[in-house]
C-alpha cells in the first residue's frame, strides 16, 4: 500500500509533464521535411508492475494487459490485471528462448523470440497453438494494423508480415528530417499511425505508416527519473518498453523493464 501511495502522490507530481523541445518551422523551404511535433503528456493514473518482469511487449485486451517477458530462463506470457498488477496466468517459455514483442490478431496472440527465430502462437486461453513460425531476423516489436502484423528487428525497418503465411508484404523505412531511425523497438498500432519506443532511450515516436516519417517525439525520461525505484534498478539498463493503448479512453499505458509502476498518460 505505501508503495502504491506514492505512486499516486507521483502521479499528481506529473501531472503536466512536458517536453522542453520546440518545433523547427522551415516555412522558407516547400520540400523541407519539417521536425516531429513535441508530444507532451499528462501523467492520469498509475498502477504497480511486476518488477521481475523485463517488459518487451504489452498490449491491452478484453481489460486485461498481455505481456512478454524476456531473458531466457525467464521469458513468459502473461496475463494482467491493469489495476492491481497481479498475474492471472501466466506461460513460461522454455528456457532456449528470449521472449519479445506481442500482438493479438484474429483470436490468435503472437509472441516473438529475441534471436532464436520462432515466432510462437496461442489462442485466447493461452493454449499453445501448433502453428509455429520462422523469423529469419531478430525479433523486438510487433503490433498490428488489424489486418497485417507489423514487426521490428532492431533496425530501421518495419516489416508488415501476413498473419497467416508470415510472408513480409511491404517494408517500411523510419526516417527522422531524411535520416534513418534505429533500434526501434515495442510497438502500439494506434489510430492510423504507429507509436514506438526507441531502445536506449526513453522516448516515444509516432510514425506515419504510409512514408515512415517520425511525425511527433515524447521524451518520458522524468517517468524514470521520477518513479519510485527499487534496489536492483539500473537506470541506464531498465528502459522504457512497453506501449499499450486504451481505445475507448483514448489514452495510453507505459511501463519499462523491470518498472515497479505502469503509467496511464495522455498525450496532450
Amino acid at each position: 500500500m505505501k508503495q502504491l501511495f506514492s505512486l499516486l502522490v507521483l502521479a499528481l507530481g506529473l501531472a503536466a509533464c512536458n517536453n522542453d523541445n520546440t518545433n523547427t518551422d522551415n516555412s522558407n523551404s516547400s520540400t523541407a521535411i519539417p521536425a516531429p511535433a513535441t508530444l507532451n503528456y499528462t501523467v492520469l493514473n498509475v498502477y504497480p508492475h511486476d518488477t521481475s518482469s523485463f517488459t518487451e511487449g504489452l498490449f491491452l485486451h478484453e481489460g486485461d494487459f498481455l505481456e512478454s517477458t524476456g531473458n531466457k530462463g525467464r521469458s513468459k506470457l502473461l496475463q494482467v490485471d491493469v489495476k492491481t498488477g497481479k498475474i492471472k496466468k501466466s506461460v513460461k517459455l522454455s528456457d532456449d528462448y528470449f521472449g519479445e514483442g506481442i500482438s493479438v490478431l484474429n483470436g490468435k496472440i503472437y509472441q516473438l523470440t529475441y534471436q532464436e527465430h520462432k515466432v510462437f502462437v496461442y489462442d485466447l486461453n493461452f493454449k499453445k497453438l501448433p502453428q509455429e513460425f520462422e523469423w529469419p531476423y531478430e525479433g523486438w516489436g510487433m503490433t498490428t494494423d488489424g489486418k497485417s502484423l507489423i514487426l521490428g528487428t532492431g533496425g530501421s525497418n518495419l516489416y508488415f508480415v501476413n498473419p497467416e503465411t508470415f510472408k513480409i508484404e511491404r517494408t517500411l523505412g523510419v526516417t527522422n528530417n531524411n535520416v534513418y531511425v534505429s533500434m526501434i523497438n515495442e510497438l502500439e498500432w494506434v489510430d492510423g499511425a504507429i507509436y514506438a519506443n526507441i531502445w536506449m532511450t526513453n522516448d516515444i515516436i509516432k510514425i506515419n505508416p504510409k512514408t515512415g516519417l517520425v511525425e511527433a517525439r515524447a521524451d518520458m525520461i522524468d517517468l524514470i527519473k521520477n518513479s519510485h525505484q527499487h534496489a536492483d534498478f539500473d537506470i541506464n539498463e531498465n528502459y522504457l518498453n512497453g506501449i499499450a493503448y486504451n481505445a475507448e479512453k483514448k489514452t495510453f499505458y507505459v511501463t519499462g523493464k523491470n518498472w515497479p509502476a505502469l503509467f496511464e498518460i495522455k498525450f496532450n
